[in-house]
């Protein structure tokens, strides 16, 4: 057995890594999602938008690295193809034709999804007592919560 820097069943392992890769690629898919709505936004809520969205990807890219790295700290493959993130994603891509309201919609629903799968994955290993993991997904949830908040925050009133 390969020696990890938790003791864990392999089965619990290649549990634990695919809720991993799974919030990897949602991350991926939302990162792009909020950076080709960077791009495209317009209306009178540019600058704004333009700044959150902004906000967004750059969190996001930093997660998904995270995410990524603690993948392979389980001594596991993280997944690295596009094509397979867009396959394996609930986020789906856009294509940055939509209006602002449309935009910060769509963004707040892969913040949500993002934030519900990291969930599962944080409960996944806390069952497994890997605590570090947990963590993560616990902290990684919480941002993805905030920005979902702030989202749906643009949409009220």
């Amino acid at each position: 057995m390969t020696q990890t820097a938790i003791s864990l069943e392999p089965n619990a392992l290649d549990a634990i890594a695919d809720a991993l890769n799974q919030s990897v690629a949602e991350t991926v898919v939302t990162t792009m999602l909020a950076q080709n709505f960077h791009w495209n936004v317009k209306g009178m809520a540019f600058g704004p938008l333009h700044a959150l969205f902004q906000e967004i990807y750059e969190d996001h890219f930093v997660g998904q690295d995270d995410l990524a790295e603690r993948v392979r700290a389980l001594d596991k493959h993280a997944e690295g193809k596009l094509a397979g993130m867009l396959k394996r994603s609930k986020v789906e891509e856009q294509d940055g034709t939509q209006t602002d309201k449309e935009m910060i919609r769509l963004l707040m629903e892969a913040e949500q999804t993002i934030a519900a799968t990291l969930a599962g994955a944080g409960e996944l290993a806390a069952e497994h007592g890997d605590t570090l993991t947990e963590d993560l997904c616990i902290e990684r949830g919480r941002t993805h919560e905030k920005f979902a908040w702030m989202l749906r925050s643009h949409l009220q009133g």
